[in-house]
């Protein structure tokens, strides 16, 4: 991997990222001919991160998050597509050699399970150790010590790292899982619903300390959640995934106040007393296949109240409405003007 003078000076830059999965087969034409069916997971997602930012990314279930979060942490390889990261194209590198690279510290993920990302068989002091042996070879009182800090920044009681999972509360395997993915000093931290298993009162506690790490070890994150409401309070920027592709972006504070993309006000419309002027919005019909779409229909079709004849021909691409902001429909929801600066 080298880097290269003309990439983008972001932390990270996804360029026409696509995860396509094999589902079988499907007939071509009356004579018997056949060829793979696709299930199109990622479809072409392209947005960046800059230093020290946090992007929330949201969708309803089965959008792709997930697969584009473990895409972007190089556990598995994307189809197509380039993952820029500090200058350098890290897409090139299978997922196997990228895991033994020295690019693995600097993008680190705390999964949505933290009872099922720890090995049942490792103490939490263990399970902190792990990547500090394999990716910064710590050993005997430099590995101690360093565990023994990373559980201070993370709120976890020395007294605990002699524990193992089951022995641990739901709240205290998050601060494990935490814990590890920070010890080897990463710049990228990828959160997949962190706090969705926690209780209500847990999940603050742990927000919290998501938020003031990142103001401490200067983290950048990507912050995949169904909690739109912590996404709101977290993030800086929003990403609204649906069926495999971006269709809004923009600053959490804009997007939240006017959403553009029809998809994106239904979705906000949900929202706990989400304002005088929104009222809750239910898209008729169930989302259209992500097995092999047509890709020259609007992904919304046949659920959107505004779709016109031209969305039925014509897939409408991201294009900027206002500073920062991003949408992909041919007919976006005119809140900006109404909802001011």
């Amino acid at each position: 991997m080298t880097s290269s003078a003309g990439t983008p000076r972001a932390l990270l830059s996804v360029n026409g990222l696509r995860k396509l999965y094999p589902v079988g087969r499907k007939l071509l034409g009356r004579f018997g001919r056949t060829q793979p069916a696709m299930l199109h997971a990622v479809d072409g997602v392209s947005f960046a991160i800059e230093r020290g930012e946090t992007i929330g990314l949201v969708g309803e279930s089965g959008c792709g998050k997930s697969t584009l979060a473990r895409l972007i942490a190089r556990l598995i390889d994307p189809t197509a597509g380039m993952i820029w990261f500090d200058g350098a194209d890290i897409s090139t590198m299978p997922a196997r050699k990228f895991a033994r690279s020295e690019w693995r510290a600097d993008i680190q993920m705390v999964f949505q399970e933290a009872t099922d990302s720890i090995n049942p068989r490792f103490t939490a002091a263990r399970a902190i150790a792990d990547p500090l042996i394999r990716l910064r070879d710590l050993r005997a009182a430099a590995l101690r010590v360093r565990v023994e800090e990373v559980a201070r920044l993370t709120g976890l009681p020395a007294e605990l790292l002699v524990r193992f999972p089951h022995q641990l509360s739901g709240g205290q395997k998050a601060r494990v899982g935490i814990a590890r993915a920070i010890a080897v000093e990463p710049r990228l931290l990828i959160l997949d619903e962190p706090t969705s298993a926690l209780d209500v009162s847990v999940q603050t506690v742990i927000l919290k300390l998501l938020h003031e790490l990142k103001q401490r070890l200067a983290l950048s994150y990507l912050f995949v959640s169904h909690d739109l409401n912590v996404v709101r309070l977290l993030c800086d920027r929003v990403l609204v995934m649906y069926l495999g592709r971006i269709i809004e972006s923009g600053p959490a504070v804009q997007l939240f106040a006017a959403p553009a993309h029809p998809y994106t006000q239904a979705l906000l419309s949900a929202l706990p007393n989400p304002g005088a002027r929104r009222t809750r919005i239910a898209l008729a019909g169930e989302p259209r296949s992500p097995i092999d779409p047509d890709p020259h229909i609007c992904r919304l079709y046949g659920r959107c109240p505004r779709a016109t004849d031209l969305c039925r021909k014509v897939a409408p691409l991201l294009q900027q409405i206002a500073a920062g902001r991003l949408v992909a429909c041919h007919h976006p929801v005119d809140e900006m003007a109404a909802a001011g600066p």
